[in-house]
């Protein structure tokens, strides 16, 4: 049963994630033109989206692993020029690898050989700063073994390019290539109900890269109902959904091919539709999607049936399918799935009516008197910019502090969506 409040010899405590965490609005922009998800210019995307995945390189006609990649509404030159316009802006973008329609088979050594030296040359060639491993259909499958010890060649082979991928990426640029993957929720979470075929297939993937991967964000849309590790059986669509299976990447679970380790909530972020029409389900109003966050990250009640175990505050953020669904006005509110990112992971502090309103504290040592109407509550901090940077609980007047840098900060109440306090640390 998880608790809201400390016992009343405790102070007000701030957790922090570690130095330098950060949290991201992951979308995946699509390379074509659907008549009500329009081609979108890369210039053109949001700036509340931190890491674009490029979507998608595939096969070559008659192969199953000689990858490639071109843009299909602006050219080389230009679209490498928007990449590099991007990331000038402090945005990440990555190659996306597979898609629910190019089956990437690794069939032999020479295969796995192609593979990685197609691979490179896409990145090379415009720049992107790592790959996405989108791979679903028949391109992961297992058939016996385990998850820290798989059989089949075509797994191991995929983690041998991975990491040789990332090897010659950090070579040339002197800097880690950004690894990210998308599995579908049958071969992850899908390994509590059986480990063969496509059920629990990606969990020796994700095991044998664990140390490479920078976010793990599983598609919760497109799923039949899964498992929690409480035993419970839940559907898409709903915030039971998104806590239930949110935290069996968070707690670990047991398969029949052993037990799959928890990921660090630094490395997780929940994937869904940006609108109803973006997947064929799975899709839950923004209120929905906040609640189910909140939860998870500590700052709100329980959503629906399920009981998480512990709070989350370090959670990762939000990816979606995908970024020019989010941009078409036609299929929900345009940029909805944004707008919650803004909401549940910053703090907007520019308006001056708000501003002027706020009461500012000046930090005195470490430990910081707090307004009585705030005692008892759960607040979010976040430095100038709005980043969030961690939550505070209690049940007393005064707010414990690790050392802050120098600086403005905010802090909010979750529950009234407002911002209560602007703390100056001279």
């Amino acid at each position: 049963m998880r608790r809201f409040g400390l016992p009343l010899a405790f102070s007000w405590f701030l957790a922090l994630p570690s130095s330098g965490q950060q949290h991201d609005l992951i979308g995946y922009w699509h390379n074509w033109n659907d008549v009500n998800a329009p081609y979108l210019e890369l210039a053109d995307i949001d700036p509340r989206y931190t890491i674009i995945d490029v979507a998608f390189a595939e096969p070559l006609p008659g192969t199953s692993h000689v990858m490639a990649f071109s843009p299909t509404g602006t050219d080389q030159t230009g679209f490498t020029a928007q990449i590099a316009s991007l990331q000038a802006n402090g945005k990440k973008v990555l190659i996306s690898i597979g898609g629910a329609n190019a089956a990437v088979h690794l069939d032999s050594d020479q295969e796995r050989d192609e593979f990685v030296s197609s691979m490179l040359g896409i990145i090379n060639d415009y720049g992107f700063d790592g790959i996405d491993i989108d791979l679903e259909g028949s391109s992961v499958a297992i058939s016996g073994g385990t998850i820290a010890n798989p059989v089949d060649a075509s797994i191991i082979r995929l983690v041998d390019a991975i990491n040789s991928i990332a090897n010659a990426f950090e070579s040339a640029n002197g800097a880690p290539m950004m690894l990210t993957a998308a599995p579908e929720t049958a071969y992850v979470q899908g390994g509590m109900s059986a480990f063969g075929g496509i059920w629990g297939a990606y969990l020796p993937l994700l095991e044998g890269l664990r140390d490479r991967i920078d976010i793990l964000h599983v598609q919760l849309y497109n799923s039949g109902s899964m498992y929690g590790i409480d035993g419970g059986i839940y559907a898409q669509g709903a915030a039971d959904f998104i806590v239930s299976q949110t935290e069996a990447l968070l707690q670990g679970f047991n398969t029949a091919g052993g037990a799959f380790a928890p990921f660090p909530p630094e490395k997780i972020a929940i994937g869904l539709p940006a609108c109803p029409s973006a997947a064929g389900g799975g899709y839950v109003p923004p209120s929905v999607l906040e609640a189910a966050v909140d939860y998870l990250r500590g700052t709100g009640p329980q959503p629906g049936s399920y009981s998480s175990v512990s709070d989350y505050p370090s959670l990762r953020g939000l990816m979606t399918w995908s970024i020019n669904w989010d941009a078409a006005p036609g299929c929900a509110e345009a940029y909805e799935f944004a707008e919650s990112y803004e909401t549940l992971f910053t703090i907007t502090t520019s308006t001056p009516e708000i501003e002027s309103a706020l009461s500012t504290i000046v930090l005195d040592g470490t430990a910081l008197p707090i307004p009585e109407r705030l005692i008892g509550k759960r607040l979010l901090l976040a430095d100038q910019v709005g980043r969030s940077l961690g939550t505070a609980t209690g049940s007393t007047s005064r707010l414990d502090l690790p050392p802050l840098a120098p600086g403005i900060y905010y802090v909010r109440e979750p529950a009234t969506d407002g911002l209560a306090l602007r703390l100056l640390v001279p």
